[in-house]
Parts: C-alpha cells; structure tokens; sequence
C-alpha cells in the first residue's frame, strides 16, 4: 500500500488546484446529492456516504449554505438528481491499474471523454471488472509525526485499534494508518485521547498491490491521471501506481 499516501499528497494538492478552476465545489455538490439519492436521506448522522461527503465539503470550506441548498435540491427532487454513476476502469502507461469514478447526465459525453484521455495519454481503457478486484474499501487516518518517533506512534496506534500502519520514510511530515471501515470513527476518538494531532480520516478505496513505474512511465502516467480528474463529470480517479520520485518533481 506505499504507493496510496504519495498518491493522496499529490490529490490533496491537486485539490487546491481544482478548487481555483471553479471545480471543486461543483464535484462536492454533486456527491451530496447522490449521497442523498442512494444513501438513505439528508441526514448526516442517518446516512453514512453523506456523513463522508458534508465532511469533504467542509474540509474543502464548502459554506454551510450551499451545502444545505445541495441537500434540499436533492431531497426537493430538483436539477442534479438525475445524475448517474459510472465506472471506468484501465490502465496507464506502465501497466498501472485506474478506477474512474464519473457522475453525469450524459453517459455517452462521459464514456468518450475518459477514452480519449485514455488514448492520448498512452493508456488503455478496459472492461468492466479488469481492476476494481485490486481496490479495497479501507478507513485511512493520517496523524501529524511533528517530529515524534514514528515507530513509537506507530505501536500506539496499533493500542488504539488501527488494523495497519505504513512505514514512515524520510520527509515524511505524517503517519498513515488504515482500519476497518467501520471503525474509522472510533480509531480517530482513540487517537486523539492519546494526544495524537489527526489531519485527516476517511473512508478510501486502497491498492492491495501496487505497480512500481520508472520516470518515463511515472511522468506519462501521472499526466494522464491528471486529465482524467480535469474532466468534469469525473468525482474521483485511483490508481495502484507507485510513482517514480524523480518523476513526480517535473510533474
């Protein structure tokens, strides 16, 4: 799972990035509302996948407002609720696996949107099944290391009821641990009573394997991903990818 924490830092950054062409925003609405749809009501404490989305919402300083204006268009059965789910799953150049995640009104829009990206970007757009078997739902917490031992933090974490944690490498500014789903809630309260400063905590789809790309690959790859995530109908992009370093500083 190494190649999950680089990955996510890269998201993270990209997030601010996405957040200034206007996109952000609109990809959290959007989830809100099919969380609303599929997951049960407008209820956060009610509805799981809603919970996770007003979260993301927040944590990107989406306003109050507008994401209780989402909510109640989904509810109201408004504009957006038509939306539809659909996966695409492939591979980069290298051999890397993709998930796509894309919420559209417009299927045939979509479909050759991602495979366009997927042609130029020198990779391959597969069938249905060929790379989500790779992917598993997983709780990711993430702790601030600020300059504690890590082998030290990681033993506590392990107390506090984390299933895993990934080694810690050199630069590193934070922990990652993972748990079951289910117990992402109760991992967070029991790390923060040890004093343990948590920056993040979600649900992820997590790589059981990854793919390790030289710098040529890596750069191409990494490209390719980043236009899948431009596009506007797609939520979210997950890739088994462990990126060259060397790579990812031109990228």
């Amino acid at each position: 799972m190494s190649g999950h924490s680089k990955w996510a830092q890269i998201k993270r950054q990209k997030g601010v990035n996405d957040a200034r062409r206007g996109q952000l925003f609109t990809r959290l609405g959007r989830e809100i509302i099919v969380a609303v749809r599929e997951g049960g009501g407008g209820d956060p404490n009610a509805n799981f996948r809603l919970r996770k989305a007003v979260d993301a919402a927040r944590a990107a300083n989406m306003p109050m407002d507008t994401i209780d204006r989402a909510i109640k268009r989904a509810l109201g059965g408004g504009e957006g609720t038509q939306l539809e789910e659909i996966a695409y799953e492939g591979y980069t150049p290298g051999g890397a696996a993709v998930l796509v995640y894309a919420l559209t009104d417009n299927r045939n829009r979509t479909a050759a949107e991602v495979r366009n990206v997927f042609n130029k970007g020198g990779g391959n757009l597969g069938e249905n099944g060929c790379v989500d078997w790779i992917f598993e739902q997983r709780g990711v917490i993430e702790i601030e290391l600020d300059g504690q031992d890590p082998d030290e933090l990681s033993l506590e974490a392990i107390d506090a009821g984390a299933e895993d944690v990934e080694p810690a490498h050199e630069g590193d500014e934070t922990l990652t641990v993972y748990t079951m789903t289910t117990e992402v809630d109760a991992v967070k309260a029991a790390l923060e009573a040890r004093k343990m400063k948590v920056v993040r905590a979600e649900t992820a789809l997590i790589p059981k394997t990854t793919i390790e790309l030289d710098e040529k690959t890596s750069l191409q790859a990494f490209r390719m991903i980043e236009r899948l995530e431009e596009l506007d109908d797609v939520q979210d992009v997950h890739t088994n990818a462990d990126f060259n370093e060397a790579a990812l500083s031109q990228a």
